[in-house]
C-alpha cells in the first residue's frame, strides 16, 4: 500500500467514529449518562492508541475499543461480561450497554474472577521472628501471585549485589505452590518462604511479615510483586520499569547508600511513580482515612502522595508505623478481582501520608541520582541528651492513702480508655513490662536500652519536702548497687502535690513549704547522690542539678545563692544549676541570668488557642463524636511542633536554654474525663519534630544539648520506653537523630 493510501485509509479509521450506527448511538448515550466511561483510564491503560483518538475516548471505545476486549475502565471487561453471561453473547448487544441497561443492577459478574483456594488447616503459621537473629544490612520481600513470572524475578533476585537477605510469600494454588516453593527453597536457599491466602493483594502479605517482626533491624526493606495489571495493556512493561527504577543492573549500592544518607526520604520509587494530584484518590479517601487514624494521623482530600505502583524500597520508620496499625487479615476484603475501593488500594496511598506525617518524602531513582553528584546533608547531631525520669512506679504509703492500697503510675495507665476514634488509650508497656523501680537491675536494662537510643542522662524527679522525703526508694537502693549502671542527675520537683495531678490547682495533699534554711538541708539531702560516679557532669565538671519550679520559692535569688554556697562548703564545688521554663508564673520573677541553664519542656508554653481541635472557642473540629462526657481540651501535635519552630516563641525564651522535645502528651490516665491530649503524636510525628529542630534550633540551644519530655511519664503517655503499640520506634526515631541508630539494632 502506497504511503498516500495509508494515510487515507487512518483518516477513515479516524471518521469513523464520527458515523455511529443506531446502536453504537444509544451505546455513546449511555456511557455518557452513567459515568462508567473512564477516560484518564482508557487513554492510560492502553497506550498504542492513536494519539489523534484521545480527544475521543469513548467514541474509540465504542468503534474500536469493545471489539478488542479493551475495559471502559478498570472494573468492567467486555469479553469477561461475556463468557460469565452467555445469555449477553448471544444476544449479540454490547457487553456495556447491556451492563448499564440492567446488568449492574442484577449484579452480574462483569471481570474475571480469581481462583482462590483454600489454605490446607496443617498450613505452618508464620513464625514470631527473633529480633536479634544474625541478618543482612538490608532485605527484599516478594509476593508472588502469577507463579509464571517467577524465573523473571529469580533472574534479578541472582543479579542482586551484596548481601541480601530474601522473603517470598505465594498466594496459594495447591500443588502448584508447593512445587514453586520447593524450587525457590533449592535457587536461594537462604530465602524465607511462605504461602498465603489470596487476599489483600500483596499488601496483606507483606504486612504478615511486618506483624511477625520479619522485617525489623534492617536499614532498609525493598518491596516487590509480580505485578501483571491485566487491566492495562502495558502491564508487563509497567511493572519491569517499576522494578528496573528500584532495582537496576548498574548502581544500585550507590543509589540505595544516597537513598539511606537521606533522612528526608522515605521511599523509593521508579521515576514517574511518585503520584501526588488528588485525582487518584479513586474511592478511596474514606478508608485511607480510617486506616490513618489508627495511628493518629489526619488528611485532607488535597494531601494525597503515594509511590504508586506498590514496588518501592523503605526505612525502618515506614515498617513500624505499619506494624503499629495492627492490621490483620480480618481487616482485608474478600478477593473479588477488585481495581478499587479495598484496604489494599487504600493502604497503598496511607503510606505515602506516613512519609509525609514524618516530615520526609518519596523520592525517584532520577532525583537519587543527582543526589549522588552533590555532597551528603551533614546532620547535626545533639551533644548531650537528657530525659526526665519518673520514679513513680513503686507503693508507697502516701499513695495508699491518697488513691488506694498498692497505687502506682501502672493502675491509671491500664485504666485509660479512648474518647474518639483514633484516639490510641490505653498504652501499655511492652519489653521492659509493668516494672517495680524498688528492683534496681530494673532501672539497669532502662540505662541499657537508653543509652543504645543515645541518651546521656536520666533526670530523676527528687521529690523533697523540707526534710521529707516521697519516691526515694529507686535511687536509695541504686546507691547501694554500684555495678548497676545508670546515669541520673537531680531535679528538684519543688511542687506542692494536689489532686488533681497538675500542681496548680485542687485539694493539697502533700505542701511544699520553704521554711527558713531549707537551702541547706536540701543541700545536704543531694549530697549521697552527687557523690555517686554515675551522677552526671554534662561539661565534665560540675555536677548538675534542676529545680523545677524556681519561682515558688519566695526569694529565688537568695536561695540559689545560699544553694551554691552550701554545695561549696560541702566539697562539691561548683554545680551546673538549671531550671524548667514552665511558662506559668509563680509567685516571684526570676531573672533568666539567675541559672546556668534552662529546660525548655513541652508542652509548657506550646499550646495557643488557635491550636485546640476539642474544648476551644471552635468547639468540636475533630469532625467525630467525642465519648462518655469528656470535658477536657484537646490540641493538635503538630501545630505544637510548628508553635516550637516559630521565631515569636523562640525569641522570648532565655538564651541560655536547652531545646526540649516531647514524644506524646495524653494525660486521660490521670484526669479522665478533664483530660488535656496531643492528637496526632505518634513516631512519625516525633521524627518531623526532631528534623525541623536539629536543622532550625539544635546549633543554638546550650551546648548544644537535646531534652525530652519523658523517658516514662506514662499516666502522661510522655514516654520512650518501648510500649504494645509503638514498640521500641520512639527510641529509633531518637537513636537516628543521636547517631545511635547501629547500636539500638543489636539489642
Amino acid at each position: 500500500m502506497s504511503s498516500s493510501n495509508g494515510h487515507a485509509a487512518r483518516l477513515l479509521r479516524f471518521l469513523r467514529i464520527f458515523c455511529l450506527t443506531r446502536e453504537e448511538r444509544a451505546l455513546y448515550k449511555a456511557a455518557r449518562g452513567s459515568g462508567f466511561f473512564d477516560p484518564v483510564y482508557y487513554t492510560g491503560a492502553y497506550p498504542d492508541i492513536h494519539p489523534l483518538f484521545h480527544r475521543f475516548p469513548l467514541r474509540h471505545y465504542i468503534v474500536y475499543g469493545e471489539k478488542r476486549g479493551y475495559r471502559p475502565n478498570p472494573d468492567f471487561s467486555p469479553w469477561a461480561y461475556l463468557r460469565y453471561n452467555p445469555d449477553v453473547a448471544g444476544e449479540e448487544v454490547s457487553p456495556l450497554l447491556h451492563w448499564i441497561r440492567g446488568g449492574h443492577a442484577e449484579q452480574r459478574v462483569h471481570k474475571d474472577l480469581p481462583k482462590v483456594e483454600k489454605m490446607p488447616d496443617d498450613t505452618p503459621r508464620l513464625p514470631r521472628f527473633d529480633r536479634t537473629r544474625a541478618r543482612g544490612r538490608v532485605a527484599v520481600v516478594m509476593h508472588v501471585y502469577y507463579p509464571d513470572l517467577w524465573p523473571e524475578f529469580a533472574d534479578r533476585l541472582r543479579r542482586l549485589p551484596g548481601d541480601f537477605d530474601v522473603f517470598v510469600t505465594l498466594t496459594y494454588r495447591g500443588d502448584e505452590t508447593d512445587d514453586l516453593a520447593g524450587e525457590i527453597r533449592r535457587d536461594f536457599p537462604r530465602a524465607f518462604v511462605h504461602p498465603v491466602e489470596n487476599r489483600g493483594r500483596d499488601i496483606l502479605p507483606f504486612l504478615r511479615l511486618v506483624n511477625a517482626g520479619a522485617l525489623d533491624g534492617y536499614e532498609a526493606v525493598c518491596k516487590i510483586h509480580t505485578k501483571k495489571s491485566p487491566h492495562r495493556e502495558d502491564g508487563d512493561i509497567w511493572r519491569r520499569h517499576l522494578i528496573d527504577g528500584v532495582l537496576p543492573d548498574e548502581g544500585l549500592e550507590h543509589l540505595l547508600s544516597a537513598f539511606l544518607s537521606d533522612p528526608t526520604a522515605a521511599f523509593w520509587v521508579a521515576d514517574g511513580q511518585h503520584y501526588s494530584d488528588p485525582r487518584w484518590w479513586g474511592s478511596n479517601f474514606e478508608a485511607t482515612q480510617s486506616l490513618l487514624r489508627r495511628v493518629e494521623i489526619e488528611i485532607g482530600r488535597a494531601d494525597l502522595s503515594f509511590p504508586a505502583g506498590s514496588i518501592y524500597w523503605m526505612k525502618p520508620l515506614m515498617i513500624g508505623m505499619l506494624k503499629a496499625m495492627k492490621l490483620r487479615a480480618g481487616h482485608f476484603d474478600p478477593e473479588e478481582a477488585q481495581v478499587d475501593g479495598t484496604l489494599a488500594h487504600a493502604m497503598e496511598r496511607a503510606i505515602g501520608i506516613l512519609a509525609r506525617a514524618a516530615g520526609q518524602h518519596v523520592v525517584q531513582t532520577t532525583e537519587l541520582q543527582q543526589a549522588l553528584s552533590k555532597p551528603a546533608p551533614k546532620r547535626l547531631r545533639p551533644a548531650f541528651v537528657s530525659a526526665f525520669y519518673l520514679p513513680q512506679f513503686h507503693p508507697i504509703p502516701e499513695n495508699d492513702a491518697w488513691w488506694g492500697k498498692g497505687f502506682t503510675e501502672w493502675r491509671g495507665t491500664v485504666g485509660a480508655e479512648p474518647f474518639f476514634e483514633g484516639h490510641t488509650q490505653p498504652v501499655l508497656p511492652s519489653d521492659l513490662g509493668f516494672y517495680d523501680l524498688r528492683v534496681p537491675e530494673t532501672m539497669g536494662e532502662q540505662a541499657r536500652v537508653a543509652r543504645a537510643a543515645g541518651i546521656d542522662a536520666f533526670c530523676v524527679y527528687h521529690y523533697w519536702f523540707d526534710g521529707r522525703r516521697v519516691l526515694e526508694a529507686p535511687l536509695d537502693n541504686l546507691l547501694q548497687r554500684p555495678d548497676i549502671d545508670f546515669p541520673f542527675y537531680l531535679c528538684w520537683a519543688n511542687e506542692s502535690w494536689r489532686r488533681n495531678w497538675d500542681g496548680l490547682s485542687g485539694s493539697v495533699l502533700l505542701e511544699q513549704t520553704y521554711a527558713e534554711g531549707f537551702e541547706e538541708r536540701l543541700v545536704a539531702d543531694s549530697l549521697p547522690y552527687m557523690r555517686d560516679p554515675r551522677y552526671q557532669r554534662p561539661d565534665g565538671t560540675r555536677p548538675r542539678f534542676v529545680i523545677y519550679r524556681p519561682e515558688d520559692m519566695p526569694d529565688p535569688a537568695a536561695s540559689v545563692a545560699r544553694m551554691r554556697t552550701a554545695w561549696r562548703e560541702a566539697g562539691i564545688g561548683e554545680v551546673e544549676l538549671g531550671a524548667v521554663c514552665f511558662h506559668t508564673a509563680g509567685d516571684t520573677p526570676v531573672d533568666s541570668d539567675l541559672f546556668d541553664f534552662w529546660i525548655e519542656m513541652p508542652p509548657h508554653g506550646l499550646v495557643t488557642k488557635d491550636d485546640y481541635l476539642f474544648g476551644g472557642s471552635a468547639g468540636n473540629i475533630l469532625e467525630r463524636d467525642i465519648q462518655g462526657g469528656f470535658e477536657g481540651l484537646v490540641y493538635d501535635y503538630r501545630k505544637v511542633i510548628a508553635n516550637a519552630m516559630s521565631p515569636e516563641y523562640t525569641g522570648a525564651l532565655p538564651g541560655n536554654t536547652i531545646c526540649g522535645v516531647m514524644p506524646s502528651w495524653d494525660n486521660t490516665a490521670r484526669r479522665d474525663l478533664n483530660a488535656h491530649i496531643a492528637y496526632g503524636a505518634n513516631p512519625a510525628s516525633f521524627n518531623r519534630w526532631l528534623l525541623d529542630l536539629t536543622q532550625t534550633r539544635l546549633s543554638g540551644s546550650y551546648r548544644q544539648e537535646l531534652f525530652v519530655n519523658a523517658w516514662n511519664e506514662w499516666a502522661e503517655k510522655a514516654m520512650l520506653e518501648p510500649s504494645v503499640i509503638w514498640d521500641d520506634m520512639y527510641l529509633k526515631v531518637l537513636a537516628d537523630h543521636t547517631g545511635a541508630d547501629a547500636q539500638l539494632s543489636e539489642l
